[in-house]
Formats: structure tokens, C-alpha cells, sequence
């Protein structure tokens, strides 16, 4: 127990010794540099990373630090995110980790996400004296035959200590015989051997063996030491010793090669024969490993193999074989076995950061990712090459040792592409080649790139005048392929030189763009109506898009047709027009002049000449509303010609107005004056005779009333008296046809003067007309019975006469 206090006292004051004497220093390729002994506590000082990288310590979770970790490794170190000390986070075992490598040096990474950054650093572990000097367990004998010379020499055991320089072997000692004494040498190598010298001749029948014990003694502080028992066994005289075929054996051996496989075989040769020709082959001076490798069939010499052969575990194996004859002389060789390396590893692929959403406007070179490739095998079974699909707007940069960067390459689009699912593989040269892949998924995050986009440049939409408020015009729609925000879409009318009628008749719904009509079109007001109109996104800042919208207004027949010549006064005369006597037939006698405000069909005019004092006297044309006389003119003609010339549209339905020309058949002014004046005088016999009419058909109502009511009170008063009264049917059978004679006379006057009535009371604004054959069964129509104000003018034409 005191010795073990003793021994942790003395490790503790090496540490000491070592973190006193620690050094760091910064390499030019951006690495680190730590040196720390090893088996210190867990938790132990390594070094200041935040220090040594020029980071505030303060603020050091914002720099986001962190050692980049590997899966399956043992992790010695950890970082301490408060304060950006490096320390040990287990033991540290030297010998574990290097055996006996002159420099043993771990290496990991740290990286610092906020700036993207790698830094390697490399900690070399320090060798401390914790480990004592040991020989091969088993018992050591040698056979010297008692023929042996004096000086002979003779191979020990050869002790281990896996500490290095003066921590390792540095003295043997022997006791236990004054027949031997010991020798110490250094080999190439500078390792120091021991070997056995005989100093006083051995007789075997005076003592047939001796029991020594070697001690190795390593350079350390404390010394520790380390002890082997030496069995020397005394043969008789022999003559020849064994000799091997080759000094040095090499082989060569596949890794990975099932155990039990054969290595090769050495050969010794004895010129002795009998005992003293028997060989027996034995390991000299190995480690554990290879003991617990190889296999020595003693009789035959063959090497076989007992354990794993793995060339990333050890590359070569180097030991000595020893042949012994019966009389205990030997020879030695040496055996090195060469393994070959195979492609048994894949590539190690780890992602050591990662971002899974990126902006898609972000620059060229943008990190996406670091990897961290590593591969056991050697040579060109462990050089390995990254690669990604070419087509991808990414690239993979080497960062530094076994390490990749996963860069952008190229022009980002959401709208295109709006993630993308990257395979990196990581493939070496070995042969067959062997991989690993794996996939990161990115997506793209949106930013306001593109502006709303109208399926057209300009739009024209056509609206009915006199359409209903708040009817649906036309339907704007702007597509915007960024997302959410970024694609919510306002629209809105920008004014044109219009203004007045934007405001008044024209809305627009803000989300849907639909354009509404908030008043009545007058297509004779307004006809086109020019505007823009503007749709703009949700980003920041928001994106614009303009498009011309034309609305044209149709026109309807809403509007009659208007007669410029012959004007009407408001009095209700018309002008005169004179016709010359001698005119021949085609003479042009004046043009009705009209206009209508509707356009198109609506307003094409045509003329007719609906009413004359002398049918085919005068002609119209249809569509020039030019009056001629259609024959000569005949002495029986009326002087004075009244025409009714109704102007008609083309709309659906049509919209009509009518004029009365008045033609005078004169060939002089002055005849115009006298003929005027001769033809005022008398009555018109046309208004006399339906004065008369109209009185004539009321006496005769009257009397016929009359009659039929004392006709109707002698039947009641004869009834009475004769008891006839009970059937209640009154019987006109007794009454003489002559009493009816008057109403049959009646119908027949009324059947002899049917004719055609039009009434007009403004051309322009009304106009009753019929048209019907004359039937004498029909009512007669009184004045109230047509509302034909005592004003009206009755014309006459055929058919007939309604009152």
C-alpha cells in the first residue's frame, strides 16, 4: 500500500513538472497545439481554446464553439462552453493508445458555426514511468552444455516496459550463480539486450542445474523494476549446433486471411545425430501479441496463424525463431511477416454541421454543410474523393484534412426548385472500390424576387351601356410564384386622365380583382375608359406590377331617332313646300333630315312615307329621306299635300319619330299666297263630315235606347197581366223587324265609310296607329275611348275609323 502512495506521488509530481513546462503554440496551417502528460484526473487543464482562437470567453455561447465528434470514437477532451477551456474528459493511457510510437499525438477539430471555421488541434500525450519492466510469463530455461567454453555467450529474456526514452528498460541484474555473470549490450535499434556469460567451467555431474533471476531495471523516477526466473539446465558434450537455412525469413500475408491459415515454414539443420540431432524450434524474445498472433509447430517449423491479421492494426510483425538441438546448443533467425492491406473499410462519411434551410438569393460559396471523411484502410485503399450529382447547383471544396465543405455553386430559384435532397458519396480507390453515402435534404426559404405577372400585357373588356350598379365587369388575375407573404396579392385602379368617371362608376375588390360598375354607362356620355391597373405583393419591400385595362362601352337603342329638317315648332306647324305643276315624275321636292345618337345598326335611319293626302303622288327614299314626285300632277289634285314621314332605326326593338310635310302644288310664290287663302276659306269637308257622322250615330243610339226601353216596359207590363212572367225569359219574337231597320241602316253607313284613322300629337314623342279591316260588328270608339284631346288631329286613311 506504501508503495503505491508512493508511486501516485510521483506520478502526480510529473504532472505537475509537465503543466509547468506545458507549451502551446499556433501552427501556420490554422492548427492548434497542446502537450499534456498522460494518466491525468479526469477534468484536468488541457488548454484555452478560447484564448488561444482570440474569442471573448464572455460571450462564447454566441460564437457557437464546439469540438466536431466523430460516432464510435472515444472522446478524451471536452469543452468548457462557459469559460473555453479544453479539458480531459477521461483517462489517458499512453501505451493503450500509441504502444510504442515515439510521438503519440491525438487530433480532433473544433469549429466555430458562427463564422463557418475549422481548427485543428493536435494534443501529444506525454510518457510518464507508470509502467514497471515485465518479462514473457512463462518460465525462461536454457540447456548449456557442460562442454561449454568460458566466455560463452548466452540470450536472455529480453524485459518490456512500454514507457519510452528513460522510462523504459535501462539496466539488468543477476544473481544466483557465481558461474555466470551478466552482459549488457545496445542493438541497433538501441534497445539494450542481456546475455548470459559463462565465467567457471560447468560439470554436470557436480551440479546439473542453476536457478538464477535477471532484474530489469528501468531509468524512471521512481526506478521500477521488473523480474524473470532463469533455469539453466546442464547437458552433456555436443558437437554440432543446429544452423537455419536463412538468416532472415520474410512472408507475406493478406489481411483478413481465416486463422489456422499457414505463414511459412523455417528450416534448421543438425550434423549431430541421435538426441543431439533432434530440433526443436521455439519463439525468441516476442511480445504478448505475437503469441497471442502466430502459432510454432515445434517439430516442423511451421508458422501459423492464431489471431486476426489486420493491417490497420500493425503492417509488419517482426520476431526471432530459435532451434535447439538435443545437447542444448541453438541457432537463431529472424522472421518478418509483411501484411498486405485489402480494401475491407468503407469510407467513413459524418456530417459535422448541417443547415437544412438556406434563402434562395443567398450568395455563391454559401456553406451548406461540413463533412468529415475518414477511412481505415491505407494507400490508395484509403484515399477517398467526395462526390455529389454534377447536375446540382452545389460543390464540394476541400477544406482541409478529411474534410469537405458543401458549398452553393450556383443561381438558387424557390420557383423552380423548391428543395433539393443532395447524396454525397465518399468513395476510395481501392479495388473493388468501396463507398459511403449519405443524403442531406435542403430547402430553399423564400425572399420577394419576383413581381405579380398578368397573364397579358393590356386587357380590353366590353360593357352594355345601361347596365345594373354593382354589376361584375371584368376579372384581373396576376400569378406571383413566391410563397406565402410574398405572393398575397392587392389590387387597386390607378386613375387615368378619366378621373371623375374612375372614382363615380368604377371599384375594384382588393383580393379577388374583380372589377365592379358602381353607376350606369350613357354610352352618348362615355365610350372608353382607359385605366391601370396595379397589383402588388405582401413582401418587403413589395413588388409591383402594372397592366392597361380598356373598357369599351356598346351601345343599345336607347335613343329615337331626332328630325333636323323640316324642324317642328313648338306650335305644331310644319313649313311648306312647293311643288311646281309642270313637275315631272322623280322631281325632288325636299329631304327629311334626322339623326340618331345611338351608333351602329342602332342608328341606321330609314324613311317611309306612312300617311299622304294622295297616295302614290310621293315617293321617299329609304334610306336618303329624300321626297319626289312619283307621277304628273292632275287637275283634281288637292293644292295642299299633307305627307307623314315616319324615320325608324335599325335597333331591336326599333325607335321611330314622325314629321308631316306639307307640299303646296304652286309654281310661284305668289300662286302659294292666293291658293293658301282660297283653301282657308271653306271648310275642311273632311272634319264636316265626321262632325255629322259622330252625330248622326249618336241621335240614332239614342232612339234606339229609347225604343228598347218602352219596348222593355210594355213585354214587363204585358207579363203581369197574362201571368208570363214565371218562365223569366223575355221574348223579343213579336217585335217587327222594321223596328231595327234604323241600326241596320246605321251599319251599313258605317260599312260604306270605314277608313283608316291616325292619331299624332308629337311626331317625335308618340305615335298611336292602326291598322284593321273594317268589321260591323266592332264597337264604336268615341273620342274618350282613344284619350284624343279636342287638340289631335285626325287623319284619315283606309280601313277604319276609330273614335
Amino acid at each position: 500500500m506504501g508503495e503505491t502512495q508512493k508511486q501516485w506521488s510521483s506520478i502526480n509530481q510529473s504532472i505537475l513538472q509537465y503543466l509547468i513546462s506545458l507549451l502551446v503554440w499556433k501552427a501556420v496551417s490554422g492548427q492548434i497545439r497542446y502537450s499534456i502528460p498522460e494518466e491525468m484526473q479526469k477534468g484536468s487543464f488541457v488548454g484555452n481554446i478560447a484564448k488561444d482562437l482570440g474569442m471573448d470567453g464572455k460571450h462564447l455561447s454566441e460564437h457557437g464553439l464546439r469540438i466536431v465528434t466523430r460516432s464510435g470514437t472515444i472522446q478524451y477532451f471536452a469543452l468548457n462552453f462557459n469559460s473555453g477551456i479544453l479539458q480531459t474528459s477521461e483517462r489517458i493511457d499512453r501505451e493503450a493508445i500509441c504502444e510504442k510510437a515515439e510521438k503519440c499525438i491525438l487530433n480532433f477539430q473544433v469549429i466555430i458555426e458562427r463564422k463557418l471555421k475549422i481548427y485543428g488541434i493536435l494534443v501529444e500525450i506525454l510518457d510518464i514511468n507508470d509502467n514497471d519492466p515485465h518479462f514473457p510469463p512463462w518460465e525462461e530455461k536454457l540447456e548449456i552444455s557442460e562442454m561449454s567454453t568460458l566466455g560463452s555467450h548466452f540470450d536472455l529474456p529480453q524485459a518490456e516496459d512500454p514507457d519510452l526514452d528513460t522510462n523504459s528498460i535501462h539496466s539488468y541484474q543477476l544473481t544466483g550463480s557465481n558461474h555466470f555473470s551478466l552482459q549488457v549490450q545496445m542493438d541497433e535499434n538501441g534497445i539494450r539486450r542481456a546475455e548470459l556469460v559463462l565465467d567457471k567451467p560447468l560439470d554436470r555431474e557436480v551440479q546439473s542445474v542453476h536457478d538464477l533471476i535477471l532484474t530489469a531495471f528501468d531509468g524512471g523516477d521512481p526506478v521500477r523494476s521488473g523480474t524473470a526466473q532463469i533455469h539453466v539446465i546442464v547437458l552433456d558434450a555436443n558437437d554440432n549446433a543446429p544452423v537455419f537455412s536463412q538468416a532472415v525469413y520474410e512472408a507475406t500475408a493478406i489481411e483478413n486471411i481465416p486463422k489456422g491459415s499457414t505463414i511459412l515454414t523455417v528450416r534448421a539443420v543438425d550434423l549431430d545425430e541421435g538426441i543431439y540431432g533432434e530440433i526443436k524450434y521455439f519463439f525468441h524474445k516476442i511480445t504478448n501479441k505475437i503469441f497471442q498472433t502466430f502459432l510454432l509447430n515445434s517439430t516442423t517449423g511451421e508458422i501459423t496463424l492464431a489471431g486476426n491479421l489486420d493491417y490497420e492494426d500493425s503492417s509488419l510483425y517482426e520476431f526471432e525463431i530459435q532451434a535447439k538441438d538435443g545437447g542444448g546448443l541453438s541457432d537463431r533467425s529472424k522472421v518478418v511477416i509483411f501484411i498486405t492491406d485489402l480494401n475491407d473499410h468503407a469510407p467513413e462519411l459524418e456530417v459535422t454541421y448541417l443547415t437544412n434551410d438556406i434563402l434562395e438569393n443567398s450568395p455563391i460559396g454559401t456553406i451548406v454543410a461540413i463533412l468529415n471523411v475518414q477511412d481505415s484502410d491505407s494507400g490508395s485503399n484509403g484515399e477517398i474523393i467526395c462526390s455529389i450529382d454534377p447536375d446540382l447547383p452545389f460543390q464540394l471544396k476541400k477544406s482541409m484534412d478529411n474534410f469537405y465543405s458543401l458549398v452553393t455553386d450556383g443561381v438558387l430559384d424557390r420557383e423552380k426548385v423548391a428543395s433539393y435532397s443532395i447524396t454525397i458519396t465518399a468513395t476510395d480507390h481501392g479495388i473493388p472500390p468501396l463507398s459511403t453515402a449519405t443524403r442531406i435534404d435542403l430547402r430553399l426559404l423564400d425572399t420577394n424576387d419576383n413581381p405579380p405577372l398578368f397573364a397579358e400585357s393590356a386587357y380590353v373588356s366590353y360593357l352594355l351601356e345601361n347596365n345594373l350598379r354593382g354589376a361584375s365587369i371584368f376579372s384581373f388575375r396576376a400569378d406571383d410564384p413566391d410563397w406565402e407573404e410574398n405572393s398575397r396579392i392587392t389590387y387597386s385602379i390607378t386613375e387615368g386622365h378619366i378621373q371623375s368617371v374612375l372614382s363615380s362608376y368604377l371599384s375594384i375588390n382588393s383580393e379577388t380583382g374583380v372589377l365592379y360598375a358602381l353607376g350606369s354607362f350613357d354610352y352618348e356620355e362615355v365610350r372608353e375608359i382607359n385605366f391601370w391597373v396595379k397589383a402588388q405583393d405582401g413582401g418587403s419591400p413589395p413588388l409591383i406590377s402594372n397592366v392597361s385595362m380598356t373598357l369599351l362601352i356598346l351601345d343599345q337603342n336607347d335613343n329615337a331617332p331626332q328630325i333636323l329638317y323640316p324642324s317642328i315648332p313648338s306650335d305644331g306647324s310644319t313649313g311648306v313646300e312647293l311643288a311646281p305643276h309642270s313637275s315631272e315624275p322623280g322631281y325632288l321636292v325636299t329631304k327629311v333630315v334626322a339623326v340618331d345618337a345611338d351608333s351602329g345598326q342602332n342608328s341606321w335611319l330609314s324613311y317611309q312615307l306612312i300617311k299622304a293626302t294622295e297616295p302614290g303622288l310621293f315617293s321617299i327614299g329609304l334610306h336618303t329621306g329624300e321626297i319626289r314626285t312619283a307621277r304628273f300632277f292632275l287637275d283634281k289634285d288637292a293644292l295642299k299635300q299633307s305627307l307623314v314621314v315616319l324615320v325608324k332605326d335599325n335597333g331591336q326593338p326599333p325607335l321611330s319619330a314622325s314629321v308631316t310635310v306639307t307640299v303646296v302644288l304652286a309654281d310661284s310664290i305668289p300662286d302659294v299666297l292666293t291658293d293658301l287663302a282660297s283653301i282657308s276659306v271653306p271648310a275642311d269637308p273632311q272634319s264636316d263630315l265626321t262632325f255629322y257622322l259622330v252625330v248622326a250615330v249618336a241621335f240614332v243610339s239614342c232612339m234606339f235606347f229609347t225604343f228598347l226601353l218602352v219596348l222593355l216596359a210594355i213585354r214587363m207590363y204585358k207579363c203581369r197581366t197574362s201571368q208570363l212572367c214565371d218562365s223569366g225569359n223575355v221574348n223579343f219574337s213579336g217585335v217587327p223587324v222594321s223596328q231595327f231597320v234604323g241600326i241596320d241602316g246605321v251599319r251599313a253607313f258605317l260599312h260604306s265609310y270605314c277608313q283608316e284613322v291616325s292619331l299624332t300629337t308629337d311626331s317625335r314623342k308618340n305615335q298611336i296607329s292602326s291598322q284593321q279591316t273594317c268589321d260591323t260588328n266592332d264597337p264604336i270608339l268615341t273620342f274618350e275611348d282613344l284619350n284624343v284631346s279636342s287638340g289631335d288631329q285626325i287623319v284619315q286613311g283606309h280601313g277604319c275609323e276609330y273614335f
